[in-house]
């Protein structure tokens, strides 16, 4: 900013005579003041520091912007002094019975008023200015009835598309600006558009809403203000363009005021713009309806962030209960059959604590990994299995056998995980057993040989639900349907072996095979 030196007036704090406070702009308020020496009735706004609006406004010169006058350099009276604008903000006007009288002429006039305003400091002012805050309550109305811009508290310099802090009123917020990404100057385009809308409804944007819930709903649900079935079209088309989501497609300012221009000669716009002003209560249900859903929408946003909290926090609970019971060291992730032989490890490092008899077990944590047990073969583990990768301590094995049993009760009392809502029913019953109904199908592929000895079959599991449900089976027994020939039942871990490997034929006869249990 240093490089846009500007020359004004320094008027003196003493020089100026306060009366009642007048509205609150961008980071200062605005009050009514005798400017003594000059005889002059103007505003002033106070600031902790000047920086950049006084400088920007001492460049601009335009009938429809605030006039500049001088500014106040006194610590810590630091003010800059602007024309007053007798009839007030356009955000009162608009709120007090004296809209009742606004008709065609008066909202065609007062929105040329606007977009000429903006199409000054976007296009033909020294340099090119953003406002970045254009609402009603930034716009003022002179005693002659003209409109006026004001308040560049919040105004950037802009030579180039830029990135900008958040700054601005939500409800008048261009979803770009919300989101704090780079602007350009349609970003007032969007602003304008609101304007318009309100002017046109006198009605409050977004009415009810808090800013963040009108900047989420906006950004996220590209919810718009509604547009009343009967406003008419021409003016219905331009506040849609303007609230476009892609900045690149809402109109310039040019554009907007060679469209206004176009809507005064169309000879059939005032009998219906005069119709839709004085028939307010035939659509004013429809910007209702409107808000209380958005208020409906936001309302179930926060019960189901509040759910999730919920949930989050019973899960917390859940976990370090489970943890309390069986003193199950750090998981990987919860889901064990999805664990990897790192994974795995992983948790066998965790089993050994320092100056725990345990630390002599260090080095079973390889032994598992050389031997690529998974999450799914950790749970299938026997004594026997842990014999032949080499664990030959009985000890060893027993405090192996133990964590990996509690690991398996946590693994399945995770999946039935308790319900969010509270039962105090299911909660008073504690831990009890509960029947499991699993559909299981086997089958199998054969490799056909020279002889019955060159053949080799390898059986296959599909089951109805996860793989959780491979952890519920105790045993197998297969038929063959053949009366000489032995029942062959088999473990779990043998099933699991036999699912995973290609074994000879012997057990198969006539190519058929019952499975129980």
């Amino acid at each position: 900013m240093s490089s846009l030196s500007a020359s004004f007036v320094q008027i003196k704090f003493d020089d100026l005579q306060f009366f009642e406070n007048c509205g609150g702009g961008s980071f200062g308020s605005v009050y009514r003041a005798q400017w003594k020496s000059q005889d002059k009735e103007v505003a002033v706004k106070k600031l902790l520091k000047i920086e950049k609006e006084a400088e920007i406004l001492s460049m601009l010169s335009h009938r429809n912007i605030i006039q500049f006058y001088g500014a106040v350099l006194e610590p810590p009276n630091y003010c800059i002094v602007t024309e007053y604008a007798a009839g007030g903000s356009l955000y009162d006007y608009i709120n007090s019975n004296r809209s009742e009288e606004m008709d065609m002429d008066h909202i065609m006039a007062w929105a040329t008023d606007v977009a000429k305003g903006m199409h000054y400091l976007h296009m033909e002012a020294p340099i090119k200015v953003i406002h970045r805050d254009l609402k009603s309550r930034n716009v003022v109305i002179t005693i002659d009835g003209v409109l006026k811009i004001c308040d560049f508290g919040a105004s950037r310099f802009h030579s180039h598309t830029t990135h900008m802090s958040l700054v601005g009123t939500f409800p008048w917020m261009a979803p770009e600006v919300i989101q704090s990404l780079p602007v350009s100057d349609t970003c007032d385009t969007y602003s304008y558009g609101v304007v318009l809308w309100e002017m046109l409804t006198r009605e409050v944007p977004f009415k009810g809403l808090e800013g963040l819930q009108v900047a989420w709903l906006v950004v996220e649900k590209n919810e718009r203000l509604t547009i009343p079935s009967s406003c008419p079209k021409s003016f219905a088309e331009m506040m849609r363009q303007c609230w476009e989501a892609d900045a690149k497609k809402r109109p310039s300012f040019k554009q907007i005021i060679s469209n206004l221009e176009s809507m005064a000669n169309d000879s059939k716009l005032p009998d219906q713009c005069n119709s839709f002003l004085h028939h307010k209560a035939e659509w004013r249900c429809e910007i209702e309806e409107t808000l209380e859903r958005l208020k409906k929408l936001e309302r179930d946003l926060s019960f189901k962030e509040q759910e999730l909290k919920e949930r989050e926090r019973r899960l917390k609970m859940w976990e370090q209960k489970l943890t309390e019971q069986s003193h199950t060291p750090l998981l990987p992730s919860f889901d064990i059959c999805s664990w990897t032989e790192d994974d795995v490890y992983f948790w066998m490092k965790q089993l050994v604590k320092k100056g725990d008899a345990s630390e002599e077990q260090s080095g079973y944590a390889s032994v598992f990994k050389e031997h690529h047990i998974t999450g799914k073969q950790l749970l299938l583990l026997r004594e026997s299995d842990m014999k032949d990768m080499g664990i030959v301590s009985r000890g060893h094995i027993i405090y192996l056998k133990t964590a990996i049993e509690m690991l398996t009760h946590d693994y399945l009392t995770l999946f039935h995980f308790p319900p969010l809502t509270k039962n105090s029913e299911e909660e008073n019953k504690g831990n009890e057993e509960k029947l499991v109904n699993l559909d299981l199908v086997f089958g199998y592929h054969l490799k056909p040989g020279t002889s019955s000895k060159d053949c080799k079959w390898k059986m296959y599991m599909e089951m109805d639900g996860d793989d959780i449900a491979i952890a519920y089976i105790k045993d197998v027994t297969f038929n063959t349907n053949c009366p000489d020939v032995e029942v062959l039942k088999m473990t779990k871990v043998e099933l699991y072996k036999l699912l995973e490997s290609w074994v000879d034929s012997a057990t198969i006869r006539n190519g058929e095979m019952d499975c129980g249990h």
